[in-house]
């Protein structure tokens, strides 16, 4: 039995934020029935993120939408707003990611919802919260990134803003939101009391840089400066960083600049032999690091600094990751099967409970594949 068995969780959102929180739900066990427009569905699955079609509609769709139910209903209808009514009191969870202001006008708000299911746990993402002079911007992942700071971080000195190439607003506040409605559903089996989540992607993005700000905080507020040669961590020293190899690239974390001198025969690496050193000559030291690297292979240098402890790796692209024994044993990949019939790749739920792996084979559903088998199932239509 998965732990969250038994809970019903009804999704409003659309794109990747809710959604990708009500599919770590599904994986542990909820079930998840997806609200969506009829006809069109969520807007995601049209969301291209490359020019690959799965079944008709996008892979960032499929890939975020499985082991879902769809309920297809009109907000603004009357007749299918009274059934999402009637189906909120038989919810344990509601969470939606609309705006601020939106879910108000059609009339399923939090305290909308709570008076009709007073122990409901209702989760919601914004951009950047429900107050201040961001509030009516649009959750959007970039534009979320672009004013968080974080662009700054990445890249090297004299480079532009550099963005991370994931959803990474999106996907942490949805972790976030699933981090709180867990938290409430725990406090619910205790009390009996029904709780509000509330998660902002820009939120979820500053604190993703809880570490740096905090520096940020007692440094007496110095700009960020990346370092000028191979920088991983604008906030710390040489080594740290990717370097180019005869045939590749080398990954470099923390280590004694002195020591790394003499493993790989570079004595002009050896004088540098205080710490502060390190960072406040980083770019000195990196591009000696750099040039000496680039004489021999990766395989090379990992044999020589991996058996003294140093903490260091090749730099591997999915092909060379995919094919290696350290991800096959991990089990990552599962097959999912649509209702249709047709079967696509993806990745399974990352946690493992008492042990096992949690794959699902359900597949994303159709828009409003499962609509007319809700409405029987918990009376939705006649009388109340």
């Amino acid at each position: 039995m998965r732990p969250l068995e038994g809970i019903l969780v009804l999704d409003f959102g659309q794109f990747l934020s809710a959604p990708s929180a009500s599919l770590r739900l599904a994986d542990l066990g909820a079930r998840v029935i997806k609200i969506e427009r009829p006809v069109t569905g969520d807007i995601c699955r049209q969301l291209y993120v490359s020019n690959v079609v799965l079944d008709g509609e996008s892979t960032v769709f499929h890939a975020i939408n499985r082991n879902k139910e769809s309920f297809a209903a009109d907000l603004k209808n009357p007749r299918d707003a009274e059934r999402l009514r009637r189906l909120i009191r038989h919810a344990d969870v509601v969470m939606h990611n609309f705006r601020p202001g939106v879910i108000e006008r059609l009339g399923f708000d939090y305290e909308s919802v709570r008076r009709l299911n007073p122990a409901v746990v209702y989760g919601e993402i914004s951009g950047y919260g429900a107050e201040g002079p961001w509030r009516a911007k649009p959750g959007q992942d970039l534009l979320a990134q672009a004013l968080s700071g974080l662009m700054w971080l990445s890249g090297n000195d004299g480079d532009p803003p550099v963005p991370m190439g994931l959803a990474i607003a999106d996907i942490l506040s949805g972790i976030h939101l699933t981090h709180g409605i867990l938290a409430c559903l725990v406090r619910r089996a205790i009390t009996g009391e029904g709780a509000r989540v509330q998660v902002s992607m820009l939120e979820s993005v500053l604190d993703l840089q809880f570490e740096v700000l905090t520096t940020f905080f007692q440094d007496g507020g110095e700009p960020v400066r990346r370092s000028a040669v191979a920088n991983a961590h604008a906030y710390l020293g040489a080594p740290y960083g990717i370097y180019q190899t005869a045939d590749g690239w080398l990954a470099l974390a923390m280590g004694q600049v002195p020591v790394l001198g003499r493993l790989l025969g570079c004595a002009a690496l050896e004088p540098y032999t205080e710490p502060r050193e390190w960072f406040d000559r980083r770019d000195e030291i990196k591009r000696v690091l750099a040039d000496h690297l680039k004489t021999r292979t990766t395989a090379e240098w990992l044999a020589v600094l991996e058996p003294a402890d140093i903490w260091c790796a090749d730099v591997l692209d999915w092909r060379r990751l995919l094919a290696h024994d350290a991800f096959h044993v991990l089990g990552m990949i599962q097959t999912v099967r649509r209702s249709s019939g047709f079967a696509y790749r993806t990745l399974r739920c990352p946690i493992r409970v008492d042990g096992e792996r949690l794959y699902s084979e359900r597949g994303s559903p159709a828009v409003g594949e499962h609509t007319a088998a809700i409405i029987e199932e918990f009376k939705l239509e006649g009388e109340p």
